[in-house]
Protein backbone atom coordinates (compact mmCIF):
# COMPACT_ATOMS: atom_id res chain seq x y z
CA UNK A 1 0.00 0.00 0.00
CA UNK A 2 1.24 3.49 -0.77
CA UNK A 3 0.16 7.05 -0.15
CA UNK A 4 -0.62 9.58 -2.83
CA UNK A 5 2.29 11.55 -4.26
CA UNK A 6 2.17 15.23 -5.13
CA UNK A 7 1.85 16.14 -8.82
CA UNK A 8 5.03 18.14 -9.39
CA UNK A 9 4.67 18.60 -13.08
CA UNK A 10 1.65 20.49 -14.44
CA UNK A 11 -0.65 18.23 -16.39
CA UNK A 12 -2.30 19.04 -19.68
CA UNK A 13 -4.24 22.27 -19.68
CA UNK A 14 -6.81 20.93 -22.14
CA UNK A 15 -10.37 20.94 -20.79
CA UNK A 16 -11.82 17.63 -19.69
CA UNK A 17 -13.06 15.80 -22.81
CA UNK A 18 -16.77 16.30 -23.41
CA UNK A 19 -19.28 13.60 -22.64
CA UNK A 20 -19.85 11.14 -25.45
CA UNK A 21 -23.48 11.44 -26.60
CA UNK A 22 -25.45 8.34 -27.51
CA UNK A 23 -26.78 8.42 -31.08
CA UNK A 24 -29.08 6.02 -32.84
CA UNK A 25 -29.23 5.41 -36.59
CA UNK A 26 -32.05 7.93 -37.07
CA UNK A 27 -30.10 10.68 -35.35
CA UNK A 28 -26.94 9.85 -37.28
CA UNK A 29 -28.83 10.13 -40.56
CA UNK A 30 -30.05 13.62 -39.73
CA UNK A 31 -26.66 14.56 -38.30
CA UNK A 32 -25.26 14.08 -41.77
CA UNK A 33 -28.03 16.19 -43.28
CA UNK A 34 -27.51 18.99 -40.76
CA UNK A 35 -23.74 19.00 -41.08
CA UNK A 36 -23.99 19.06 -44.87
CA UNK A 37 -26.52 21.88 -44.83
CA UNK A 38 -24.51 23.83 -42.27
CA UNK A 39 -21.32 23.40 -44.29
CA UNK A 40 -22.96 24.62 -47.49
CA UNK A 41 -24.76 27.56 -45.90
CA UNK A 42 -21.68 28.60 -43.95
CA UNK A 43 -19.99 29.27 -47.27
CA UNK A 44 -22.64 31.80 -48.29
CA UNK A 45 -23.76 33.26 -44.95
CA UNK A 46 -21.60 35.63 -42.84
CA UNK A 47 -21.84 33.35 -39.77
CA UNK A 48 -19.00 34.87 -37.74
CA UNK A 49 -20.19 38.41 -38.39
CA UNK A 50 -23.77 37.47 -37.51
CA UNK A 51 -22.66 35.78 -34.33
CA UNK A 52 -20.56 38.72 -33.19
CA UNK A 53 -23.33 41.17 -34.04
CA UNK A 54 -25.81 39.10 -32.05
CA UNK A 55 -23.49 38.87 -29.06
CA UNK A 56 -23.07 42.63 -29.04
CA UNK A 57 -26.86 43.04 -28.99
CA UNK A 58 -27.88 40.50 -26.39
CA UNK A 59 -25.00 39.23 -24.28
CA UNK A 60 -24.26 40.36 -20.76
CA UNK A 61 -21.02 42.33 -20.94
CA UNK A 62 -17.89 40.95 -19.33
CA UNK A 63 -17.65 44.23 -17.41
CA UNK A 64 -21.02 43.55 -15.77
CA UNK A 65 -20.03 40.02 -14.79
CA UNK A 66 -16.66 41.29 -13.51
CA UNK A 67 -18.44 43.84 -11.31
CA UNK A 68 -20.66 41.14 -9.81
CA UNK A 69 -17.74 38.82 -9.13
CA UNK A 70 -15.61 41.65 -7.70
CA UNK A 71 -18.36 42.62 -5.27
CA UNK A 72 -18.73 39.04 -4.06
CA UNK A 73 -14.97 38.46 -3.94
CA UNK A 74 -14.54 41.49 -1.66
CA UNK A 75 -16.79 39.80 0.92
CA UNK A 76 -15.44 36.27 0.45
CA UNK A 77 -13.55 34.85 3.48
CA UNK A 78 -10.54 33.66 1.49
CA UNK A 79 -7.70 31.72 3.12
CA UNK A 80 -4.24 31.58 1.54
CA UNK A 81 -2.41 28.44 2.60
CA UNK A 82 1.32 28.14 1.88
CA UNK A 83 2.16 24.44 1.69
CA UNK A 84 5.84 23.89 2.48
CA UNK A 85 7.30 20.42 2.28
CA UNK A 86 9.19 17.92 0.19
CA UNK A 87 7.67 16.14 -2.80
CA UNK A 88 5.42 13.21 -1.82
CA UNK A 89 4.92 14.62 1.67
CA UNK A 90 1.14 14.80 1.18
CA UNK A 91 0.66 18.44 0.16
CA UNK A 92 -1.72 17.71 -2.70
CA UNK A 93 -3.54 15.27 -0.43
CA UNK A 94 -4.25 18.15 1.95
CA UNK A 95 -5.74 20.12 -0.94
CA UNK A 96 -7.83 17.09 -1.85
CA UNK A 97 -9.03 16.64 1.72
CA UNK A 98 -10.07 20.28 2.17
CA UNK A 99 -11.75 20.70 -1.22
CA UNK A 100 -13.07 17.23 -2.06
CA UNK A 101 -11.64 17.65 -5.57
CA UNK A 102 -10.16 14.61 -7.33
CA UNK A 103 -6.39 14.17 -7.63
CA UNK A 104 -6.53 14.59 -11.43
CA UNK A 105 -8.41 17.89 -11.23
CA UNK A 106 -6.01 19.19 -8.58
CA UNK A 107 -3.04 18.27 -10.76
CA UNK A 108 -4.54 20.22 -13.66
CA UNK A 109 -5.49 23.13 -11.40
CA UNK A 110 -2.01 23.99 -10.14
CA UNK A 111 -0.27 26.63 -12.25
CA UNK A 112 3.39 27.75 -12.18
CA UNK A 113 3.71 30.80 -9.94
CA UNK A 114 7.44 31.32 -9.43
CA UNK A 115 10.52 29.20 -10.05
CA UNK A 116 9.84 27.05 -7.00
CA UNK A 117 6.11 27.47 -6.37
CA UNK A 118 2.77 26.65 -7.98
CA UNK A 119 -0.68 28.01 -7.12
CA UNK A 120 -4.17 26.59 -7.14
CA UNK A 121 -7.33 28.57 -6.40
CA UNK A 122 -10.49 26.76 -5.27
CA UNK A 123 -13.10 26.77 -6.63
CA UNK A 124 -11.83 29.29 -9.22
CA UNK A 125 -9.52 32.25 -9.74
CA UNK A 126 -12.54 34.58 -9.93
CA UNK A 127 -14.05 33.51 -6.60
CA UNK A 128 -11.32 31.81 -4.57
CA UNK A 129 -12.31 30.43 -1.21
CA UNK A 130 -8.94 28.73 -0.73
CA UNK A 131 -5.65 29.63 -2.42
CA UNK A 132 -2.88 27.06 -2.12
CA UNK A 133 0.75 27.92 -2.81
CA UNK A 134 2.81 24.74 -3.11
CA UNK A 135 6.59 24.59 -2.94
CA UNK A 136 7.92 22.28 -5.64
CA UNK A 137 11.27 20.54 -5.85
CA UNK A 138 12.03 21.23 -2.20
CA UNK A 139 14.94 19.20 -0.87
CA UNK A 140 17.99 19.55 1.34
CA UNK A 141 19.89 21.55 -1.25
CA UNK A 142 21.22 24.62 0.54
CA UNK A 143 21.89 26.66 -2.59
CA UNK A 144 18.15 26.60 -3.42
CA UNK A 145 16.92 27.36 0.09
CA UNK A 146 17.42 31.14 0.02
CA UNK A 147 15.72 31.37 -3.38
CA UNK A 148 12.67 29.51 -2.05
CA UNK A 149 12.56 31.70 1.08
CA UNK A 150 12.79 34.85 -1.04
CA UNK A 151 9.97 33.71 -3.31
CA UNK A 152 7.71 32.91 -0.36
CA UNK A 153 8.63 36.19 1.35
CA UNK A 154 7.72 38.14 -1.78
CA UNK A 155 4.30 36.49 -1.72
CA UNK A 156 3.78 37.31 1.94
CA UNK A 157 4.77 40.95 1.40
CA UNK A 158 1.80 41.42 -0.95
CA UNK A 159 -1.37 42.80 0.62
CA UNK A 160 -4.16 40.27 1.10
CA UNK A 161 -7.79 40.74 2.06
CA UNK A 162 -8.01 37.19 3.38
CA UNK A 163 -6.26 35.20 6.08
CA UNK A 164 -2.91 33.45 5.65
CA UNK A 165 -1.47 30.31 7.19
CA UNK A 166 1.74 28.32 6.77
CA UNK A 167 1.32 24.54 6.59
CA UNK A 168 4.50 22.50 7.02
CA UNK A 169 4.12 18.93 5.75
CA UNK A 170 6.53 16.21 6.91
CA UNK A 171 6.33 12.45 6.39
CA UNK A 172 6.44 10.72 9.74
CA UNK A 173 9.52 8.70 8.79
CA UNK A 174 11.48 11.62 7.33
CA UNK A 175 14.03 13.15 9.70
CA UNK A 176 16.11 14.96 7.05
CA UNK A 177 14.31 18.24 7.72
CA UNK A 178 17.14 20.80 7.98
CA UNK A 179 16.00 22.75 4.91
CA UNK A 180 12.36 22.82 6.03
CA UNK A 181 13.37 23.99 9.50
CA UNK A 182 15.55 26.75 8.02
CA UNK A 183 12.66 27.98 5.84
CA UNK A 184 10.26 27.91 8.79
CA UNK A 185 12.69 29.81 11.01
CA UNK A 186 13.22 32.66 8.55
CA UNK A 187 9.54 33.00 7.61
CA UNK A 188 8.34 32.93 11.23
CA UNK A 189 11.01 35.49 12.16
CA UNK A 190 9.95 37.84 9.36
CA UNK A 191 6.18 37.22 9.69
CA UNK A 192 5.45 36.23 13.31
CA UNK A 193 1.76 37.09 12.98
CA UNK A 194 1.14 34.46 10.29
CA UNK A 195 0.20 31.21 12.08
CA UNK A 196 1.89 27.91 11.28
CA UNK A 197 0.43 24.39 11.37
CA UNK A 198 2.70 21.32 11.35
CA UNK A 199 1.07 18.39 9.54
CA UNK A 200 2.81 15.04 10.01
CA UNK A 201 1.68 12.68 7.24
CA UNK A 202 1.87 9.11 5.88
CA UNK A 203 1.35 7.45 9.27
CA UNK A 204 0.73 4.03 7.75
CA UNK A 205 4.37 3.83 6.66
CA UNK A 206 5.41 3.12 10.27
CA UNK A 207 2.49 0.86 11.25
CA UNK A 208 3.45 -2.61 12.51
CA UNK A 209 3.49 -5.26 9.80
CA UNK A 210 0.45 -6.91 11.38
CA UNK A 211 -1.67 -3.73 11.09
CA UNK A 212 -3.51 -3.40 7.77
CA UNK A 213 -5.77 -0.43 8.49
CA UNK A 214 -5.95 2.78 10.50
CA UNK A 215 -6.68 2.47 14.22
CA UNK A 216 -9.28 4.73 15.84
CA UNK A 217 -8.14 8.37 15.84
CA UNK A 218 -5.92 9.54 17.48
CA UNK A 219 -3.65 6.59 16.77
CA UNK A 220 -2.27 4.77 19.78
CA UNK A 221 0.63 3.27 17.87
CA UNK A 222 4.02 3.38 19.59
CA UNK A 223 6.04 3.98 16.41
CA UNK A 224 3.72 6.81 15.38
CA UNK A 225 3.75 8.55 18.75
CA UNK A 226 7.53 8.23 19.13
CA UNK A 227 8.24 9.71 15.69
CA UNK A 228 5.61 12.45 16.18
CA UNK A 229 7.21 13.52 19.48
CA UNK A 230 10.64 13.71 17.85
CA UNK A 231 9.38 15.85 14.95
CA UNK A 232 7.55 18.18 17.33
CA UNK A 233 10.73 18.63 19.33
CA UNK A 234 12.66 19.49 16.15
CA UNK A 235 10.17 22.21 15.24
CA UNK A 236 9.55 23.43 18.78
CA UNK A 237 8.81 27.16 18.84
CA UNK A 238 8.25 27.33 15.07
CA UNK A 239 4.71 25.96 14.81
CA UNK A 240 1.59 26.98 16.66
CA UNK A 241 -0.04 23.56 16.37
CA UNK A 242 0.81 20.04 15.19
CA UNK A 243 -1.51 17.32 13.88
CA UNK A 244 -1.28 13.74 12.65
CA UNK A 245 -2.96 12.94 9.32
CA UNK A 246 -2.88 10.22 6.67
CA UNK A 247 -4.75 11.19 3.48
CA UNK A 248 -4.57 8.32 0.99
CA UNK A 249 -6.34 7.24 -2.19
CA UNK A 250 -9.29 4.85 -2.18
CA UNK A 251 -7.26 2.20 -4.00
CA UNK A 252 -4.69 2.23 -1.17
CA UNK A 253 -7.22 0.33 0.94
CA UNK A 254 -7.12 2.39 4.14
CA UNK A 255 -10.30 3.61 5.83
CA UNK A 256 -11.13 6.34 6.28
CA UNK A 257 -9.37 7.76 3.21
CA UNK A 258 -8.91 11.10 4.99
CA UNK A 259 -7.67 9.86 8.34
CA UNK A 260 -7.48 12.74 10.81
CA UNK A 261 -9.36 15.20 8.58
CA UNK A 262 -11.55 16.47 11.43
CA UNK A 263 -8.52 17.09 13.64
CA UNK A 264 -6.73 18.83 10.79
CA UNK A 265 -9.80 20.98 10.08
CA UNK A 266 -10.23 21.96 13.71
CA UNK A 267 -6.55 22.81 14.24
CA UNK A 268 -6.47 24.84 11.03
CA UNK A 269 -9.71 26.66 11.84
CA UNK A 270 -8.46 27.64 15.31
CA UNK A 271 -5.51 29.42 13.71
CA UNK A 272 -7.74 31.52 11.43
CA UNK A 273 -10.01 34.53 12.04
CA UNK A 274 -13.67 33.78 12.72
CA UNK A 275 -14.98 34.29 9.19
CA UNK A 276 -12.31 32.12 7.55
CA UNK A 277 -12.62 29.52 10.29
CA UNK A 278 -16.36 29.27 9.74
CA UNK A 279 -15.81 29.02 5.98
CA UNK A 280 -13.46 26.04 6.43
CA UNK A 281 -16.10 24.19 8.46
CA UNK A 282 -18.86 25.07 5.99
CA UNK A 283 -16.69 24.04 3.08
CA UNK A 284 -16.24 20.52 4.44
CA UNK A 285 -19.95 20.34 5.22
CA UNK A 286 -20.88 21.44 1.69
CA UNK A 287 -22.55 24.74 2.61
CA UNK A 288 -20.09 27.14 1.00
CA UNK A 289 -19.81 25.05 -2.15
CA UNK A 290 -23.58 25.19 -2.62
CA UNK A 291 -23.64 28.97 -2.16
CA UNK A 292 -20.87 29.49 -4.71
CA UNK A 293 -22.60 27.12 -7.11
CA UNK A 294 -25.79 29.16 -6.83
CA UNK A 295 -23.90 32.36 -7.54
CA UNK A 296 -22.28 30.96 -10.67
CA UNK A 297 -25.64 29.65 -11.93
CA UNK A 298 -27.31 33.02 -11.34
CA UNK A 299 -24.64 34.83 -13.35
CA UNK A 300 -24.69 32.15 -16.06
CA UNK A 301 -28.46 32.42 -16.49
CA UNK A 302 -28.08 36.07 -17.45
CA UNK A 303 -26.14 34.85 -20.47
CA UNK A 304 -28.64 32.07 -21.16
CA UNK A 305 -31.65 34.39 -21.11
CA UNK A 306 -30.07 36.83 -23.53
CA UNK A 307 -29.12 34.09 -25.97
CA UNK A 308 -32.51 32.37 -25.70
CA UNK A 309 -34.32 35.57 -26.66
CA UNK A 310 -31.99 36.03 -29.59
CA UNK A 311 -32.44 32.40 -30.67
CA UNK A 312 -36.21 32.88 -30.77
CA UNK A 313 -35.78 35.95 -32.96
CA UNK A 314 -33.56 34.07 -35.40
CA UNK A 315 -35.74 30.95 -35.49
CA UNK A 316 -38.77 33.04 -36.47
CA UNK A 317 -37.31 33.36 -39.98
CA UNK A 318 -39.81 31.28 -42.00
CA UNK A 319 -37.36 29.56 -44.40
CA UNK A 320 -36.62 26.05 -43.07
CA UNK A 321 -32.93 25.28 -42.35
CA UNK A 322 -31.82 28.77 -43.43
CA UNK A 323 -31.18 29.92 -39.85
CA UNK A 324 -29.72 26.68 -38.50
CA UNK A 325 -26.03 27.51 -39.12
CA UNK A 326 -26.33 30.92 -37.45
CA UNK A 327 -28.40 29.51 -34.59
CA UNK A 328 -25.93 26.69 -34.05
CA UNK A 329 -23.05 29.16 -34.03
CA UNK A 330 -24.83 31.26 -31.40
CA UNK A 331 -25.50 28.25 -29.19
CA UNK A 332 -21.85 27.19 -29.44
CA UNK A 333 -20.88 30.76 -28.49
CA UNK A 334 -23.15 30.49 -25.44
CA UNK A 335 -21.43 27.28 -24.32
CA UNK A 336 -18.03 28.94 -24.82
CA UNK A 337 -19.03 31.96 -22.70
CA UNK A 338 -20.41 29.76 -19.92
CA UNK A 339 -17.21 27.73 -19.96
CA UNK A 340 -15.18 30.91 -19.58
CA UNK A 341 -17.31 31.92 -16.57
CA UNK A 342 -16.40 28.59 -14.93
CA UNK A 343 -12.70 28.95 -15.70
CA UNK A 344 -12.69 26.70 -18.80
CA UNK A 345 -11.23 28.43 -21.86
CA UNK A 346 -12.51 26.59 -24.94
CA UNK A 347 -11.72 26.96 -28.61
CA UNK A 348 -14.79 27.15 -30.91
CA UNK A 349 -14.29 23.49 -31.87
CA UNK A 350 -14.04 22.44 -28.22
CA UNK A 351 -17.16 24.45 -27.36
CA UNK A 352 -18.94 22.78 -30.26
CA UNK A 353 -17.90 19.36 -28.98
CA UNK A 354 -19.21 20.14 -25.50
CA UNK A 355 -22.46 21.51 -26.97
CA UNK A 356 -22.93 18.38 -29.08
CA UNK A 357 -22.21 16.11 -26.12
CA UNK A 358 -24.56 17.99 -23.81
CA UNK A 359 -27.34 18.11 -26.42
CA UNK A 360 -27.52 14.33 -26.80
CA UNK A 361 -31.05 13.29 -27.77
CA UNK A 362 -32.20 16.89 -28.06
CA UNK A 363 -30.75 16.99 -31.57
CA UNK A 364 -33.92 15.43 -32.96
CA UNK A 365 -35.95 18.28 -31.49
CA UNK A 366 -33.74 20.80 -33.28
CA UNK A 367 -34.54 19.11 -36.59
CA UNK A 368 -38.24 19.02 -35.72
CA UNK A 369 -38.12 22.72 -34.92
CA UNK A 370 -37.00 23.45 -38.48
CA UNK A 371 -39.39 21.06 -40.21
CA UNK A 372 -42.39 22.56 -38.41
CA UNK A 373 -41.81 25.78 -40.35
CA UNK A 374 -43.49 24.12 -43.30
CA UNK A 375 -46.82 24.53 -41.46
CA UNK A 376 -48.39 27.69 -42.99
CA UNK A 377 -48.97 30.54 -40.57
CA UNK A 378 -48.22 28.62 -37.41
CA UNK A 379 -44.80 27.08 -37.96
CA UNK A 380 -42.53 30.06 -37.34
CA UNK A 381 -44.13 30.97 -34.01
CA UNK A 382 -43.73 27.40 -32.73
CA UNK A 383 -40.18 27.22 -34.03
CA UNK A 384 -39.28 30.45 -32.23
CA UNK A 385 -40.52 29.20 -28.86
CA UNK A 386 -38.81 25.84 -29.36
CA UNK A 387 -35.52 27.52 -30.31
CA UNK A 388 -35.63 29.67 -27.19
CA UNK A 389 -36.49 26.68 -25.00
CA UNK A 390 -33.81 24.51 -26.61
CA UNK A 391 -31.17 27.21 -26.11
CA UNK A 392 -32.23 27.64 -22.50
CA UNK A 393 -32.07 23.88 -21.90
CA UNK A 394 -28.65 23.69 -23.55
CA UNK A 395 -27.42 26.48 -21.29
CA UNK A 396 -28.76 24.74 -18.17
CA UNK A 397 -27.03 21.55 -19.24
CA UNK A 398 -23.79 23.48 -19.71
CA UNK A 399 -24.09 24.95 -16.20
CA UNK A 400 -24.29 21.44 -14.75
CA UNK A 401 -21.41 20.24 -16.94
CA UNK A 402 -19.03 23.08 -16.09
CA UNK A 403 -20.19 23.18 -12.47
CA UNK A 404 -19.23 19.52 -12.05
CA UNK A 405 -15.82 20.18 -13.61
CA UNK A 406 -15.18 23.13 -11.31
CA UNK A 407 -16.19 21.03 -8.32
CA UNK A 408 -13.77 18.29 -9.32
CA UNK A 409 -16.47 15.83 -10.39
CA UNK A 410 -16.85 13.87 -13.60
CA UNK A 411 -19.94 15.20 -15.42
CA UNK A 412 -22.85 12.77 -15.25
CA UNK A 413 -24.62 12.37 -18.64
CA UNK A 414 -27.87 11.16 -17.06
CA UNK A 415 -28.01 14.09 -14.64
CA UNK A 416 -27.36 16.55 -17.46
CA UNK A 417 -30.06 15.01 -19.65
CA UNK A 418 -32.57 15.10 -16.77
CA UNK A 419 -31.80 18.78 -16.11
CA UNK A 420 -32.18 19.61 -19.81
CA UNK A 421 -35.51 17.81 -20.15
CA UNK A 422 -36.96 19.64 -17.16
CA UNK A 423 -35.53 22.99 -18.33
CA UNK A 424 -36.87 22.46 -21.85
CA UNK A 425 -40.42 21.81 -20.67
CA UNK A 426 -40.37 24.81 -18.33
CA UNK A 427 -38.83 27.10 -20.95
CA UNK A 428 -41.39 26.12 -23.62
CA UNK A 429 -44.10 27.62 -21.44
CA UNK A 430 -41.96 30.61 -20.59
CA UNK A 431 -41.19 31.48 -24.20
CA UNK A 432 -44.58 30.59 -25.65
CA UNK A 433 -45.57 33.32 -28.03
CA UNK A 434 -42.02 34.65 -28.37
Amino acid sequence: MSSESDPNEPLSQEPTPPLEPKKDAWTNRFTGIWNDATSRLTQILPINQATQTFISWFSVSEEQVAEILAAVRAQLPTTEALLIGKPQAGKSSIVRGLTGVSADIIGQGFRPHTQHTERYAYPSEDLPLLIFTDTVGLGDVNRETQTIIQELSNDLKQESQGARVLILTIKINDFATDTLRQIAQQLRSAYPNIPCLLAVTCLHEVYPATQNDHPPYPPEVEAVNRAFAAIQETFKGLCDRAVLIDFTLEEDGYTPVFYGLEAFRDNLAELLPEAESRAIHQLLEGGVGEQLGTLYRDVGRRYILAFSIGAATLAAVPLPFATMPVLTALQVSLVGLLGKLYGQTLTPSQAGGVASAIAGGFFAQAIGRELVKFIPGLGSAIAASWAAAYTWALGEGALVYFGDLMGGKKPDPQKIQAVMKEAFQTAKERFKGS
